[in-house]
């Protein structure tokens, strides 16, 4: 592609430097026209403002994939499974007890624990088994996507606000922006026609920011879309940032295409490099932005670091979806503090909400 007119890019530039919001058609420029090492340095320019103390931080949790059973059977989701299929299956409480016991075993802080949108279980189902689980252990319940939140509601004909509460008064702590895909109703409705739209998602998460419950915000990028769909989802959660700042975290990560119905090409590096940088760039609300090493590995997920991101993510104890997928990338909590540290940074085990527990020792 030809470069931008340079008094665009210095326009741009010096917004990055003064800390100024770039607006839509400056998200896209860079997008599309600016070079990967410029949107390296810009991105790295604003990571460095934010996190100055070279600290990269990871967490230790376990993704527990209560159910495959789901009613939305998105063509991009190789994981889902219908409810008479051989496949299908649902955790007992016993089950999910012994992953919850193997991961605090671990130092593990936090279970992100989602499913399908199972058809039967009812917001009493989520109830009991929440406080069932903050009676037995001291760990946050960072759980339930927006998408199973509506349906939750809806089945109990109760308000999305009305939902949340009694979720979070039986143990629920904070929600993960799983579902977001493209928040662009076109896309929506290609990818994942049965899921709630774009602005629902939005309805969910700023119902749990009143309630002061964190959530995270993440983008599923490569498979339809186009560049001004990622910028224009970009917008809407700086957008819904600005109401109460209650996304703790951006996680985008690319779209993997293997057994899939929807098929078709995962994007590259470079892709996932531009787009973490313009990310950065126009998430000027957001304190952290995360590497996903599940989907594009270890030495990529180094680069990143020097492409905006300040988190490594988690240790991924266990991790189902991505791996349906066909991408089975896997590492220890030791390969992601050496992996931190070979790329001269230090290594900080955190919290849900970006609490430090433990600043690394560095190697001698």
């Amino acid at each position: 592609m030809e470069n931008p007119p340079m008094d665009m890019m210095d326009v741009i530039t010096r917004k990055v430097a003064d800390g100024r919001r770039l607006d839509r058609p400056e998200g896209l420029l860079l997008l599309q026209h600016a070079d990967l090492l410029t949107l390296g340095e810009l991105a790295n320019t604003v990571r460095k403002r934010l996190h100055p103390e070279r600290i990269v931080t990871f967490i230790i949790d376990r993704n527990i994939n209560y159910t495959n059973i789901c009613v939305n059977k998105c063509k991009f989701c190789a994981f889902y499974r219908d409810a008479d299929s051989p496949e299908a299956y649902l955790l007992s409480k016993q089950e999910l007890f012994s992953k919850i016991e193997e991961t605090i075993a671990q130092g593990g802080t936090q279970i992100l624990m989602q499913g399908g949108v199972h058809p039967d279980l009812g917001i009493e189902y989520f109830e009991e088994l929440f406080s069932s689980i903050k009676s037995k252990f001291t760990i946050q319940v960072h759980s339930l996507s927006p998408s199973e939140i509506s349906y939750i509601a809806r089945r109990a004909a109760i308000t999305i606000p009305e939902a949340l509460q009694r979720l979070k008064a039986a143990g629920l702590d904070s929600i993960p922006g799983a579902g977001a895909e493209i928040l662009v109703d076109r896309v929506r409705e290609k990818v994942s026609p049965n899921k709630i739209r774009w602005s629902e998602w939005a309805d969910v998460m700023k119902a749990a920011h009143r309630l002061d419950m964190p959530t995270t915000a993440t983008m599923m990028f490569g498979s339809i879309e186009s560049q001004t769909e990622i910028i224009e989802h970009l917008v809407r959660l700086r957008d819904i940032q600005d109401e109460k700042k209650g996304f703790t975290a951006f996680i985008p990560w690319t779209y993997q295409p293997g057994n899939t119905e929807l098929g078709g090409r995962s994007a590259t590096a470079i892709d996932y490099l531009k787009v973490l940088a313009v990310s950065r760039l126009m998430l000027d609300n957001f304190d952290n932005i995360q590497a996903s090493w599940v989907t594009q590995g270890a030495k990529i997920a180094q680069v990143a670091l020097e492409f905006g991101a300040n988190d490594f993510g988690s240790t991924m104890i266990e991790e189902n979806v991505v791996a349906a997928a066909g991408i089975t990338f896997r590492m220890t909590k030791q390969e992601i503090i050496n992996l931190i540290q070979d790329a001269g940074y230090r290594a900080a085990q955190r919290d849900t909400v970006y609490k430090i527990i433990k600043v690394e020792t560095e190697k001698s």
